[in-house]
């Protein structure tokens, strides 16, 4: 029962970088720094914060992401630079990395900008052997671990005025290979950091004095893998507190709620309910972020 689940796991852990390579948050709309190099220091604040989420959370050695993050203005040069550095970990497999973005700014009417962002990626890829070696042996598939650490460059442009904001992004522009195999058989393909493709936007709606509803989107296409889509609306009551909810077009909910707990210090949540696929039951994914929020 062991060694089908620790070949499980490592399935499980090879498939979700198969599908999607890059780490992702259910706060797209409140992170977009992470997945567009567009969006560094264009917010109405610099902020910085702390991300944690788990995900498949009652089986041993589902993912688990951790991400510390910042977004800084530079007004007078009109530029803006971000950064976060990450933890990945499925199973036997982790990744580690440090992404540097920096953006120039360009002011349009009613205090609209366009803006235009560079993406500098360093990430590490590794498998623990000594999980597998049990079960495995020396397979050449696992080789190395590839504990080397690859560059990567992506793309970002992003537009926001008062209420709206929009992006497109593509990130992993090179598409560095990592060369885990150490055997002598002639490959057809190697094994690569592809291309992930990002749409998203919002848009502001206030409903009374106090109360605005913000409907988002995000769109995350990678080649060979099924494109993501996920909707989501947040109510936000005054600078006290937030509620939303988020549906992806596999069927997985998320619902979210966050609480500013001091003068630009907030705390956010979100349980995600999978209903895809349907045979795996009780495997729901919690998230957490802490944000401070640098006032102008």
């Amino acid at each position: 029962m062991k060694k089908i689940l620790i070949i499980t796991i490592l399935f499980v852990g090879l498939t979700k970088v198969d599908a999607q390579q890059l780490q992702t948050s259910v706060f797209y709309e409140m992170q977009s720094i992470i997945h567009n190099a567009g969006f560094a220091g264009l917010g109405e604040n610099s902020f910085v914060g702390v991300n944690y989420r788990t995900q498949w959370a009652n089986i041993n050695g589902g993912p688990k992401t951790g991400t510390i993050y910042g977004s800084f203005a530079l007004p007078k040069q009109k530029l803006g630079i971000s950064g976060y550095a990450y933890s990945d970990k499925t199973g036997p497999t982790s990744r580690t990395g440090l992404s540097v973005s920096v953006a120039k700014h360009i002011n349009l009417d009613n205090g609209a900008k366009l803006s235009i962002g560079i993406e500098n990626r360093f990430q590490q890829f590794l498998i623990d052997q000594s999980k597998l070696s049990e079960y495995l042996g020396a397979d050449p598939a696992i080789g190395n671990g590839n504990k080397s650490m690859q560059y990567n460059a992506g793309f970002g442009v992003a537009y926001t005025n008062k209420r709206l904001q929009l992006g497109v992004a593509v990130s992993q522009i090179l598409q560095t290979r990592l060369d885990n195999y150490t055997g002598n058989l002639n490959r057809s393909q190697d094994a690569r950091l592809y291309r992930h493709f990002y749409a998203n936007g919002s848009y502001k709606i206030n409903l009374d004095e106090t109360m605005s509803m913000i409907p988002n989107f995000m769109v995350i296409y990678f080649p060979n893998a099924p494109t993501e889509f996920n909707v989501g609306t947040r109510f936000k009551y005054a600078e006290i507190c937030w509620t939303g909810a988020a549906l992806s077009f596999t069927g997985n909910v998320n619902l979210m709620f966050g609480l500013n707990v001091a003068k630009g210090f907030s705390i956010d949540y979100s349980f995600d309910v999978y209903n895809n696929p349907t045979s795996i039951t009780n495997v729901n994914a919690h998230e957490f972020m802490l944000r401070y929020q640098i006032k102008k």
